[in-house]
């Protein structure tokens, strides 16, 4: 969980830019939610010394990379920086295939802690999975000489396959083309639809959010606590997608395990922004400890399909650590409309309608119903903007201080009512939930076991 430059910025990025941001982060509560890592992305070298060493924009950096990693570290944040398995960067600054040791130590010596590494003229040296890895490796391999822990996020795309074989690599991999900040509209520049994800020779960019979801459809199970599929980082506050669009993009990232990293310019957040980012009850799925990703049980199309021409209905489901099972209830159609999940399909895995599990009853919590009303919302943030935090009392139905709590892990073992939304009926055995999603938007509940009121005694 982090931030990185590219969405809102491109290239246009400095170290007032990551400073004031990381400053924000904390002041936002972001920080004490998990989102840990500052990103800066291309565009901040100037090229190599005559020794080969990287060199620093120092229009950008004037003081170089160090004491920004220095002063974020001193906010409780960690630094991660941008570079690519290639000749150039695809922002054609020097990439550092040939240059892995050298950089990696630099890296290190900066105080890097996450390295964000792309695919950009790779020399051709791409086409088979065992090509890729290979120069996906030696990087992991210089990055574990020097002795300091740096999250390795693979960005190569899908290309090869990397859910087949990343895992022992890296601690997350593209899965697709780049998002583009779109809910369904096709684009010729993404030209993989999502039903062939999983074997996408030119995966493009531009992708939308619907795109990259049905491209991991295949192969959610491919990620593992420590090594994640990254559908790439969030478009919240963009402002290319409705409010509905952005809750259901967060709630299919979390539902899905990928990796939380916000692109937006929190220097501008609205109230609904953060409600979005902030929301406890959908973190705790995306942190959740068993770290299983949800998968897809059904899919329909529908005659409603709006101004991209495609609209669908899914129902996702899966497993919790403490023998909870979530529940998303996705509409892609452009009206909305009644949707229902039988226990039978949520425990398809299990035996489905033969399941133990579908034949007990279930309460039903609503993991969007608590969302932060815009009234608390923005006197967070305008204490932000102040440079000063809220104190804690305020909002605090809303709110959850992860780090004070030991963890996701933590709050659920404590129960923090925060973390499992609001509790709206409860499904009787072998019964169906029901619920009104709005177009483009997503139910998402959490089935805690229902436990009957003991009666009475006369």
């Amino acid at each position: 969980m982090g931030w990185n430059t590219w969405n809102a910025f491109g290239c246009d990025s400095d170290a007032d830019l990551l400073l004031s941001t990381g400053n924000l982060i904390v002041d936002l509560g972001l920080r004490d939610l998990g989102y840990t890592y500052v990103v800066q992305d291309d565009c901040w070298s100037a090229g190599r010394n005559a020794s080969g060493h990287l060199q620093v924009d120092t229009q950008k950096f004037p003081d170089g990379i160090a004491p920004v990693a220095d002063a974020l570290h001193a906010l409780g944040l960690g630094f991660g920086i941008y570079s690519d398995a290639g000749a150039m960067t695809c922002g054609r600054y020097v990439g550092s295939l040939g240059y892995e040791t050298q950089d990696a130590q630099t890296w290190a010596s900066w105080g890097v802690d996450y390295l964000k590494y792309d695919n950009c003229f790779n020399e051709g040296q791409s086409g088979t999975p065992q090509i890729t890895f290979n120069r996906y490796n030696t990087m992991a391999a210089a990055l574990n000489a020097t002795g300091r822990p740096i999250l390795y996020s693979m960005c190569n795309w899908g290309e090869d396959f990397p859910w087949k074989w990343a895992q022992t690599v890296a601690n997350s991999w593209r899965m697709s083309g780049d998002i583009f900040d779109t809910f369904d509209m096709p684009d010729d520049r993404c030209p993989c639809s999502g039903d062939d994800g999983f074997n996408c020779a030119l995966p493009g960019w531009h992708c939308s959010l619907m795109n990259i979801v049905n491209k991991l459809a295949s192969f959610p199970d491919k990620g593992i606590p420590g090594a994640w599929n990254d559908m790439d980082m969030l478009e919240i506050g963009n402002g290319g997608m409705t409010d509905d669009e952005y809750v259901t993009h967060f709630s299919l990232w979390a539902a899905l395990k990928s990796p939380l990293i916000m692109g937006n310019d929190l220097r501008k957040i609205t109230p609904q922004t953060l409600s979005i980012l902030s929301n406890p009850a959908v973190l705790a799925v995306s942190q959740d400890p068993s770290g299983s990703a949800a998968a897809r049980r059904w899919r329909y199309a529908v005659a409603d399909t709006g101004a991209s021409g495609r609209g669908e209905i899914q129902m996702w489901a899966g497993g919790l650590a403490n023998g909870d099972m979530l529940v998303v209830l996705l509409n892609a159609g452009a009206k909305a409309r009644a949707m229902n999940a039988t226990l039978a399909d949520v425990f398809w895995d299990s035996g489905g309608a033969r399941a133990a599990q579908a034949a007990q009853a279930w309460d039903v919590y609503d993991l969007w119903a608590n969302r932060m009303d815009n009234e608390t919302a923005a006197a967070i943030i305008a204490a932000a903007m102040n440079g000063t935090m809220v104190p804690p009392e305020v909002g605090a139905q809303f709110r959850f201080n992860a780090t004070a709590a030991g963890g996701y892990a933590g709050g659920l073992a404590k129960n923090e009512s925060v973390l499992f939304g609001k509790k709206v009926g409860t499904v009787s055995p072998r019964g169906t939930l029901k619920a009104h999603v709005e177009a483009h938007g997503v139910g998402m509940f959490r089935l805690r076991p229902s436990v009957p009121k003991k009666r009475d005694e006369l």
